[in-house]
């Protein structure tokens, strides 16, 4: 008997790209897949530092230490982060059919995802009562907040892989004043290549949403800036 064929997902790396230009892409992305015009798509990419604050934030959780830092008021769920160089972002854009109608479920898959990225590091990661998110114990080192209208996803997660986690302290880190906030590169000693957990991320990202990729596209980042552009590397690449 033959099983059933999974829904295609095309994985599209922005590169290095502000806030505010990616959202306008995913606001596009969004409609593109909520008109059936295009299949599931998951984007990922990384940020300039920013600070965004979802639904759950308020004012005081940015604490000034950073005032070069732009701040960014994100409709998505959670309270306030910290994006930038060295942490890989992923805004899977992705229509939730059947039993995948579930919000609490697809946040479940998401950090499932993370979790299982992680182990591929030799890293045990969990989740945590304290909160949404993925943890090395009591260290924080992947976020995530979403936003779901017409059963279409938007937003997404936030894994560390080599970031400067100093900026983390200009602000309350989804709204937990005592949380630490930790990376691969704390954890291991030193980090995969952002494009290396990049292609990882897709490939697991595809199995656990039972998605088949059908195509990726590369692209050279978005903003003059002094970090390359990684590409997604061949499947199956191995860190280590």
């Amino acid at each position: 008997m033959r099983g059933i064929p999974l829904n295609p997902l095309h994985v599209r790396w922005l590169g290095r790209i502000r806030y505010e230009d990616a959202l306008e892409i995913q606001i596009e992305t969004f409609e593109q897949r909520s008109g059936d015009k295009i299949p599931d798509q998951l984007l990922l990419l990384e940020h300039p530092p920013v600070y965004t604050r979802g639904s759950k934030g308020i004012e005081s959780d940015i604490k000034g230490k950073f005032p070069d830092i732009p701040i960014h008021k994100a409709d998505r769920g959670g309270a306030t982060t910290y994006h930038g160089p060295g942490q890989l972002v992923g805004y899977p854009i992705i229509k939730l059919e059947g039993p995948e109608r579930d919000l609490h479920a697809y946040v479940r898959s998401l950090e499932r995802v993370l979790i299982e990225v992680l182990a591929e590091v030799g890293l045990d990661a969990r989740t945590s009562t304290r909160g949404t998110g993925v943890w090395i114990g009591e260290r924080k080192i992947a976020s995530i907040g979403v936003r779901v209208a017409r059963w279409i996803t938007r937003h997404g997660f936030a894994l560390n892989v080599n970031p400067d986690l100093r900026h983390f302290e200009g602000i309350v880190p989804c709204g937990l004043s005592d949380v630490t906030m930790t990376s691969i590169e704390k954890e291991c000693g030193e980090a995969p290549e952002l494009s290396q957990v990049a292609t990882l991320t897709a490939e697991i990202f595809a199995r656990v949403t039972q998605r088949k990729i059908h195509g990726s596209t590369n692209k050279d980042r978005l903003q003059p800036g002094p970090s390359p552009s990684p590409h997604l590397l061949p499947p199956g690449t191995k860190w280590r």
